[in-house]
């Protein structure tokens, strides 16, 4: 008898399986629907841009953008907000000006970048030495720049997936400490950018112990031609910062509770901080926007969601240190994070999706993938790697992850300059993300998959 209940018991389950597949693609369905048409998204994103602004680590408006992701997520529901705060670096920016003040005078639009140092009150003159290339660059022997003002100007490619920016990065990153070396007394580079306007781009460097810039992409073309006319050129720059070390940052954090394994967490968000020039709408307000949007509407459905979905708003990833530091602070938590994720990319569209190691052919994330056809989504058949820098303390602790990659076409002609504004973001392509968020994150938090098993498991895919 005992032998027959359980045969009984078995066949019961796998009959309920296909049903439970289907209920889960439906649901994934109507929540990616509803995603569509919901203002959620939107309000949260006007609300930071209008009301806080510009979020640097240390800043006055960082502390407001604390107290305003308290408020906001307590306002949508959340459960367990709370702050958890950590040590970070803060570099804030003061004057800056910068001219060519031989043969042809004229002004020059720069920001400063992150870690510069600051130059003397009266300012510091010299003449450049132009490279056109940063391998160019790296070519110059050290101690061969001595006294001079280095200037970088190679160009970043426009692409889709945003790789252009990885591409030419260490240009900005390492150019300070490689311009020191060669006796450089400033750094000047081209922003990394693709936009044609006089807006530079900042963003961080590894100090080099110089005063360093970003020049406007126009800028950095002037000084170019200059050059080519064979006389020296000779600039003055102003840059003052301040920088303090281990000021108290912040990860704001609510949950929407599971009501089956409420401490299975599905970990997601994006970064409240920003840079300084504009109000940080797409970098990354959108991510913050998008995220809470998305769990908000993923939990919505009947039943809510069985396992506790968890939004945290990074607070330090411009300058670095919140994903490192809530990764330490919940390395004991990570056996039971289901998965990690974050936006940090704009409002673009997602068109492509890649999942974690062998879950293709999970009933979840099937139900998940039969959502995505309207919403023109390739699903890659490679597995998610790295997810992002505030979930890379995590990921190293062994979470699973995904990389939802969105249109990055037009994102470097905002990121990090003044242009980073409400009124770049395309509210149907915002909804557009929300919806893959959205419809991702109810299959993981209303079924049993588990990646971790998944990964550890020969590939299936290809069957």
């Amino acid at each position: 008898m005992k032998k027959l209940l359980l045969c009984a018991a078995a066949a019961g389950l796998f009959a309920a399986a296909p049903a439970f597949a289907a209920d889960l693609a439906a649901d994934a369905q109507a929540v990616r629907d509803k995603a569509l048409t919901d203002t959620t998204a939107w309000s949260v994103l006007e609300s930071l841009t209008t009301e806080v602004g510009a979020r640097p680590v240390g800043s006055v408006g960082m502390d407001r953008a604390r107290d305003w992701g308290v408020a906001k997520l307590k306002a949508l529901g959340f459960s367990n907000v709370h702050v958890e705060t950590f040590k970070a670096d803060s570099w804030l920016r003061g004057e800056e000006s910068a001219e060519v003040v031989a043969p042809f005078p004229q002004k020059l639009a720069i920001l400063g970048l992150g870690n510069s140092t600051p130059t003397p009150k009266e300012g510091l003159e010299a003449e450049i030495a132009l490279f056109r290339s940063y391998g160019e660059f790296l070519a110059a022997p050290e101690g061969s720049l001595k006294g001079k003002i280095a200037v970088v100007t190679g160009r970043m490619v426009r692409t889709q997936d945003g790789s252009g920016y990885g591409a030419i990065n260490a240009q900005r990153t390492f150019g300070p400490v490689e311009a020191a070396k060669r006796g450089a007394v400033a750094y000047l580079a081209r922003s990394l950018s693709t936009d044609d306007t006089r807006l530079p781009h900042t963003g961080q460097a590894m100090p080099g112990g110089i005063p360093a810039a970003a020049l406007s992409t126009v800028d950095a073309e002037l000084l170019e031609h200059m050059v080519e006319r064979g006389k020296p050129v000779r600039v003055k720059l102003n840059l003052q910062s301040t920088y303090r070390q281990d000021v108290e940052a912040y990860n704001v954090v609510g949950e929407l509770p599971g009501k089956v394994k409420p401490d299975e967490v599905i970990v997601v968000g994006g970064h409240l901080d920003s840079w300084d020039p504009g109000t940080g709408a797409v970098d990354d307000a959108s991510g913050i926007a998008i995220m809470t949007a998305a769990a908000k509407l993923a939990a919505s459905a009947p039943g809510g969601p069985r396992r506790t979905l968890r939004v945290v708003m990074w607070g330090s990833e411009e300058q670095g240190g919140s994903g490192e530091a809530y990764g330490e602070a919940h390395k004991a938590e990570t056996p039971k994070i289901v998965l990690a994720g974050e936006s940090d990319m704009g409002a673009g569209r997602i068109f492509n999706v890649a999942l974690p190691k062998n879950s293709l052919g999970h009933p979840a994330m099937k139900a998940f993938v039969g959502a995505l056809p309207p919403l023109k989504v390739i699903v890659s058949r490679e597995p998610g790697r790295h997810g992002g820098a505030d979930v890379s303390g995590l990921v190293q602790n062994g979470a699973p992850t995904v990389d939802f990659t969105q249109d990055a076409s037009r994102y470097f002609d905002l990121h990090h300059a003044a242009d980073d504004t409400l009124d770049k973001v395309d509210p149907a392509e915002l909804s557009q993300n929300v919806a893959v968020w959205a419809a991702f994150l109810h299959t993981v938090a209303n079924s049993d998959i588990d990646f971790r098993a998944l990964a550890a498991q020969a590939p299936q895919e290809s069957k």
